[in-house]
């Protein structure tokens, strides 16, 4: 499979080192007219050697160069591409004129992957030729580093793109995730909230920014490195969530804290997670202290990488 990467900037240049590392060739097409493409060439190779060394430097990785990266502003190398990632500026002006361009050019049977992080594969559609190869394919910074890509499609997009594009970022040793076309994803919409409380508290002096990135890196950060979200909403307790959320809505804010629909209903129906054998997750069946084992066996493993690097 051929693939290229509409944009040469810094998600751009993360792409190319994600599938570098895979082994795979990568070509990042610049499209916009301009008299200095040498310059940014040079500073792409450039600043993709500092990260690839970088990684060297940490053990990471063995040595890899980057002869399969190529950095062009021919628009003709995007004809035989089977996959296209656009990752020009994120406006909407900018992905119309990227999207006409690509489409004039590239097969009909190209994958079309946005990398936007803030429009909605809905307000792309429009802009395509054959929509069905369309999705969002959004990559969290660094690109070649974090496994995560958050896939959000639309309802025409065929689930056949759907499952090759998954194929290939798990070959490449990513991990998608499939979401609709919501504002922020996932992985931004709950960053979000966790970011702005943070900054409520340094506000209102309730702790120092050092000792609520200390709380976040040693606590919150290293559960849910090893037991999802939800998961862990089922392993406490949905009744757990439902006292402490309407304890903080009263507390501190309504607004914010007040438990959604799902988590009330679950406590109307007494069914509280792993305790009572269902919640988010049907837990019946299930060998109860094998699934317990396998949660603190996943904790241990992530507080031994946390202890690691607090030794180094």
């Amino acid at each position: 499979m051929k693939i290229a990467c509409v944009g040469a900037g810094r998600m751009g240049r993360g792409i190319a080192l994600a599938f570098t590392l895979a082994g795979r060739e990568v070509t990042l097409v610049d499209l916009k007219p301009r008299s200095d493409f040498d310059k940014l060439k040079t500073d792409a190779m450039q600043e993709m050697e500092a990260s690839l060394a970088m990684l060297v430097e940490l053990g990471a990785i063995a040595r890899v160069d980057l002869s399969g990266v190529s950095v062009v502003q021919d628009p003709e190398a995007l004809r035989d591409a089977d996959l296209i990632f656009e990752a020009v500026p994120e406006t909407l002006e900018a992905k119309r004129d990227a999207f006409a361009r690509i489409c004039g050019i590239a097969s009909k049977e190209a994958i079309l992957a946005s990398t936007t992080s803030t429009i909605l594969v809905t307000d792309l559609v429009p802009l395509v030729t054959h929509p069905e190869r369309l999705l969002n394919a959004h990559w969290l910074n660094p690109a070649y580093l974090i496994p995560l890509v958050e896939i959000s499609v639309h309802g025409g997009t065929s689930p056949a793109i759907i499952k090759k594009l998954k194929a290939l970022l798990e070959e490449a040793g990513k991990v998608p995730v499939v979401c609709g076309p919501t504002p922020g994803f996932i992985v931004p919409r709950l960053q979000a909230l966790v970011m702005n409380e943070a900054a409520r508290m340094v506000e209102e002096g309730a702790a120092s920014a050092e000792d609520i990135d200390k709380a976040t890196r040693y606590g919150l950060g290293l559960r849910f490195s090893a037991i999802g979200v939800v998961e862990f909403i089922d392993y406490g307790g949905n009744d757990i969530l439902y006292y402490a959320s309407r304890y903080l809505a009263e507390k501190v804010s309504a607004e914010r804290y007040a438990a959604p629909e799902i988590v009330q209903r679950l406590m109307r129906e007494g069914n509280l997670g792993l305790k009572t054998g269902q919640g988010f997750y049907d837990y019946r069946g299930r060998d109860g202290r094998a699934y317990r084992k396998d949660v603190l066996a996943r904790t241990l493993a992530a507080l031994n990488i946390l202890k690691g690097r607090k030794e180094a």
